[in-house]
């Protein structure tokens, strides 16, 4: 059981996420990707005339227990097997995250900024809604998420995919080296 609770290492993480894509193909010819479930649910749930959600959402319900999976399988992960020691974190990333005023690392995330608190905060506020919003309009326009994308496409040999990829790298450096610290300033 301990196995279970210890982070697995990149080498054997990486091949098992790796193996959902032949399996999705071969078992059922399907394709990996979450972004696309959000305007299943919408088109699902919500009967308004409007022509982005209207299509046959029906024929990807498989999608909709694979989320479903996810986040039973997350809630199991955080409230049974989880490890109740501290998150590790490089030394040299609390330093420079400290500097930047930056002091609870009790979670998963810095509760500094991503919690019901901080969301009252400008910074809070920034970071969870705004932040929030430009994730599902990249995500939109991108055509798919970073799953989706960097995952399934690039496997599959869609150039569109390897260029999605190499943009979403770029504006992760970006954002990390040159806009992040001016936000954690607010």
């Amino acid at each position: 059981m301990d196995i279970i609770k210890q982070p697995w290492p990149w080498y054997v993480a990486g091949p098992l996420i790796g193996l959902i894509v032949p399996a999705l193909l071969i078992l059922g010819n399907k394709t990996f990707g979450i972004s696309s479930t959000l305007r299943q649910i919408c088109a699902a749930c919500i009967p308004a005339n409007i022509s982005f959600f209207k299509y046959d959402w029906k024929k990807d319900t498989w999608n909709l227990f694979f989320i479903a999976g996810i986040v039973i399988g997350g809630f199991i992960a955080a409230h049974l097997l989880s490890n109740p020691g501290p998150v590790g974190i490089n030394p040299k990333t609390i330093v420079a995250l400290q500097q930047q005023g930056i002091k609870d690392f009790s979670g998963l995330l810095p509760q500094d900024i991503f919690s019901f608190k901080a969301l009252t905060t400008l910074k809070g506020f920034v970071f969870m809604v705004i932040g929030g919003l430009l994730v599902g309009f990249g995500t939109r326009y991108a055509g798919g998420c970073t799953s989706g994308h960097a995952i399934m496409g690039i496997s599959s040999l869609q150039w569109p995919s390897l260029v999605a990829t190499c943009c979403f790298m770029i504006g992760g450096f970006v954002m990390t080296w040159l806009i992040l610290p001016y936000l954690l300033q607010l």
